[in-house]
């Protein structure tokens, strides 16, 4: 049934390229998003598509090394080299690219992507003090409020975006759901199949079908956990992964996690768990979208206790064995993060904990394989 789940989701993944299509040829448009940040709620409410454009592919960084630093954060130059290669259909839907700084590496990239395409800043607070950062912040809303505006034509009100406030919470609702089915000891999902179902419904047109989806599968986790089918056995250890965003194609420390015996159970970073929140339904809408999305615990934030919080409650909620820090090469704010993670672990929980930096390519592959075996052993 599980297997059944996973191939309908790739036809409707396929399917989605089409719905895209059609929506835009009637004259509709899309608007791509490059991080957790930027309040996709207001492309919905102006009934643009909101697609989520960080690069997680290795292919395209060749291009991007023909502008950009070869030292510079993969993820940076894998969105940037998509732009510059046009080989992101995602990339070429979108009428308008946000973007925000969560690092000088990114929003020096942005204004070279301005050239190919249009992209709106959002200038994000470093600090997280309500009584100092929410009224800049929330003028920046407004201000993405009017670009889109503009650029659909489409007066967006209250009403509206309210309306895609508790669209996009039942959204979450089901992603938090499927996330939590990992909970089970032992789960009924692999990482890479928590990963694969995450990364491929945050480009669906039809939200309406995401939703059914991630409850679909679900259900039949919950079904399966209930029947003790799972593809682990009892005592298998149970890793949870911090750090910076992944995807599909930025995936090899959880493939080689899995291959050397672990279960990757939940992942903290961008990709999942911080999706997990609620935009508050009773308050006035912008004010509710800045006070939310402020509240991001990122490490572009100083200082960050969010993450801290994030991590404690899922340690204990997922039944942690383990905890594996991601770092993409010259990411330097979840580096330097680290050290304070690995302490906050270690003395908290007395867990295992190891960090890890790379990139996308593969030739660390066997290096990290000895280093993370050596961790699933010691666990």
């Amino acid at each position: 049934m599980k297997a059944q789940l996973l191939k309908k989701l790739q036809q409707i993944t396929e399917q989605n390229l089409i719905d895209i299509e059609t929506h835009k040829e009637k004259g509709n448009q899309a608007i791509g998003f490059y991080c957790l940040y930027a309040p996709t709620e207001l492309a919905v409410a102006a009934n643009a598509i909101p697609l989520p454009l960080c690069g997680t592919r290795q292919d395209p960084i060749e291009a991007a090394e023909e502008v950009l630093p070869r030292n510079l954060c993969p993820l940076i130059k894998s969105s940037y080299g998509f732009a510059a290669s046009h080989t992101c259909p995602f990339f070429k839907f979108s009428d308008l690219i946000v973007a925000d700084t969560t690092c000088d590496g990114k929003k020096k990239m942005f204004e070279l992507m301005n050239e190919i395409k249009p992209v709106h800043v959002l200038q994000l607070p470093q600090q997280q003090k309500i009584d100092l950062f929410l009224a800049p912040w929330k003028k920046e809303i407004e201000q993405l409020k009017q670009e889109v505006e503009n650029l659909t034509g489409k007066t967006i009100t209250s009403q509206d975006i309210s309306d895609a406030i508790r669209l996009l919470n039942r959204e979450r609702r089901a992603l938090k759901r499927l996330m939590d089915v990992t909970k089970a000891n032992p789960s009924p999902l692999t990482g890479m199949e928590l990963l694969e179902v995450l990364f491929k419904t945050g480009f669906f047109a039809d939200k309406e079908k995401g939703i059914a989806i991630m409850n679909e599968i679900s259900d039949v986790c919950e079904t399966l956990s209930l029947n003790n089918q799972t593809p682990y056995t009892p005592g298998t250890p149970r890793i949870l992964l911090t750090g910076v965003p992944i995807g599909l194609g930025s995936d090899k420390i959880v493939n080689i996690l899995e291959e050397s015996g672990a279960s990757v159970v939940a992942f903290e970073n961008c990709s999942g768990y911080k999706k997990a929140f609620q935009v508050d339904e009773n308050k006035d809408p912008i004010t509710a979208l800045a006070e939310q999305y402020l509240s991001i615990p990122c490490s572009v934030m100083s200082p960050n206790p969010g993450r801290f919080e994030l991590l404690e409650e899922m340690i204990s909620e997922f039944s942690i064995d383990g905890v594996v820090d991601l770092t993409w090469q010259a990411c330097h704010t979840y580096n330097i993060e680290a050290h304070k993670i690995q302490e906050f672990v270690s003395d908290r929980f007395s867990l295992p904990y190891l960090h890890i930096e790379t990139d996308y390519s593969e030739s660390d592959t066997e290096q990290l394989r000895v280093r993370i075996e050596a961790f699933i052993e010691m666990i």
